[in-house]
């Protein structure tokens, strides 16, 4: 075996090895799975080609297992999955393919292991690692995956031209392998990308955002992103990032390039969360710089509103990938439409009540949010950085005293509009959202105390105010 195995995996493999000697299918593994482990990566997934039916080797292996684990059957694709202590192995039938030039799904039929490894969309995934007991252990690697692995290369098997007008997906599965393993992508297989980066219209955006997010959880989304957009593929799914690219000078003044600018907020970040959502927030914080745009011959240039005027891009955008349209769309559209309240509080004059009402707009997701104004601390000047990150620290200690004193994070109103109406005898109507308003405001601005007490003489006088007589006494 070209890499040390543990005893539960050596005792897997060798009844995979034994199993599909006694059906006459010779079993490998390959892909991730040798993959990663040459690499001395963890990998939970192993992948098992066998000369024959996958599913029937599946179901044969699990029956010596104890306990025998259930088999998941996928016909239509000829693979069956179980699950062995902390792995899942996937197993199919070697196979050749033929594709159309509309579609990347396949015509498919059985094959050979040379026929199931020329199919493999990089070298560094078309190596195979033999179960079979006459040589169990040895490595075949028709392609020289192994020293593309030395060599820190991404590379196609075949024509990379082939390789990518047959299945587009691939293009961005080598992106996302060059971003994950810090790898280069050899040059003739990277130009293919870009002659070939329309073919990408035929892939669901579906498949395209599940390697997209693989890109954004990379430990440096950056490099993935630049490759991305030389190559063309970026414009194919999210055009709207394309045109954060480029700098307009007018009258000696520029702005900054806001393509890249993004990038290094993301990298920030990437440094301090690996949330999923959180790294999208950085993506899309200033997305609505292009369409806010403006010259003043004063000012400069300027991007009045691009905070609101993003938070309403991001559904659209959302919906687009394919992306979920529930609650991480809002805590994603929350972040960007909030992301230049926090240092609007370093300025003078900045009263408790701003404070009071950060901290109840933000509310669970004031960490999250303080994290991406940190990140948006980008400038080659030194001392202009050291002087924001300064700043980012006074507001955090201001937030923190204001909230310790108010309690108004996950704030909720002390009086319920269940009480309102029960007070005043009325029934749900806009008197009852005026005064719960009312009572919000009052706190937030330091009017009244926030307590149940204070609250509650509040709302009898605002129902006084607009007609309203109390039918119950507190």
């Amino acid at each position: 075996m070209v890499f040390s195995l543990s005893e539960e995996e050596r005792y897997l493999f060798n009844l995979i090895g034994s199993v599909a000697e006694s059906l006459g299918y010779p079993a490998y593994l390959v892909g991730g799975y040798v993959r990663d482990r040459l690499l001395a990566r963890p990998c939970k997934d192993i992948d098992v080609v066998c000369v024959g039916s996958g599913i029937r080797l599946a179901e044969e292996v699990a029956a010596q297992l104890h306990p025998i684990p259930r088999v998941a059957v996928f016909k239509r694709f000829g693979t069956a999955m179980l699950r062995y202590k902390t792995w899942e192995v996937e197993f199919v039938g070697a196979r050749k393919e033929s594709y159309r030039q509309d579609s990347r799904k396949p015509s498919v039929e059985e094959g050979s292991l040379e026929d199931d490894l020329h199919r493999r969309d990089f070298t560094i995934n078309a190596m195979a690692i033999s179960l079979n007991e006459k040589d169990f252990g040895s490595l075949l690697d028709p392609f020289n995956g192994l020293k593309d692995l030395e060599d820190r290369i991404i590379r196609t098997p075949l024509e990379p031209g082939k390789t990518f007008s047959d299945d587009p997906l691939r293009m961005l599965r080598g992106i996302r392998f060059a971003t994950q393993l810090n790898f280069s992508i050899e040059e003739l297989t990277y130009a293919a990308m870009s002659q070939h980066h329309k073919r990408l219209q035929i892939i669901s955006k579906e498949r395209i955002s599940i390697e997209l997010n693989k890109i954004i959880l990379a430990s440096q989304p950056s490099i993935g992103f630049k490759m991305l957009f030389e190559t063309g593929l970026l414009g194919q799914f999210f055009p709207e990032m394309v045109q954060l690219h480029g700098v307009e000078t007018m009258n000696g003044r520029s702005h900054k390039d806001n393509f890249f600018h993004t990038l290094q907020v993301l990298d920030n970040l990437s440094r301090y969360s690996d949330k999923l959502w959180l790294r999208w927030a950085a993506i899309l914080h200033d997305i609505a710089k292009p369409a806010t745009k403006r010259f003043d011959a004063e000012a400069g240039w300027t991007f009045h509103g691009h905070d609101a005027v993003g938070a309403n891009m991001v559904p659209k955008i959302f919906r687009r990938l394919k992306l979920p349209l529930d609650h991480q769309m809002k805590y994603v559209q929350k972040l960007v439409a909030l992301h230049l309240r926090p240092i609007s509080l370093t300025k003078e004059n900045i009263t408790d009540s701003a404070v009071r009402r950060l901290l109840f707009d933000a509310g669970e997701d004031l960490d999250d949010l303080m994290q991406l104004c940190r990140a948006d601390i980008t400038s080659k000047n030194r001392e202009k950085v050291k002087r924001y990150l300064e700043n980012y620290e006074l507001v955090m200690e201001r937030l923190k005293a204001i909230e310790e004193e108010d309690h108004i994070r996950n704030w909720q109103p002390p009086v319920s509009g269940e009480l309102i109406m029960e007070t005043f005898g009325i029934p749900p109507s806009k008197e009852v959202g005026m005064i719960k308003n009312a009572i919000k405001d009052a706190i937030l601005d330091g009017d009244i105390p926030n307590t149940f007490d204070a609250a509650f003489h509040f709302m009898l006088e605002k129902g006084a105010m607009i007609g309203l007589s109390s039918k119950n006494s507190h």
